[in-house]
């Protein structure tokens, strides 16, 4: 997992996993989830992957867009 830069300060967000068609979030709760191409989708997918990379507006983008639209709650 890579620690997410975090840069607003305010994030949920502790670290990320990019995987091919996939991404891992772990949350300050130690709650793990993965999102892929099927649930959420490819388009949110990406903006996942992106704000990710930024380090900025995930968890954000999460709450606002993505809700409980994940594939699995992994822990």
């Amino acid at each position: 997992m890579q620690r997410y830069k975090n840069l607003s300060g305010e994030s949920g967000v502790i670290a990320f996993e990019i995987r091919e068609g996939a991404i891992l979030i772990e949350f300050h709760d130690q709650s793990l989830y993965l999102y892929n191409t099927e649930k959420p989708g490819t388009a949110a997918l990406a903006q996942l992957q992106k704000l990710a990379n930024a380090g900025q507006g995930l968890n954000s983008y999460i709450t606002r867009h993505i809700g409980k639209n994940y594939f699995d709650k992994i822990r």
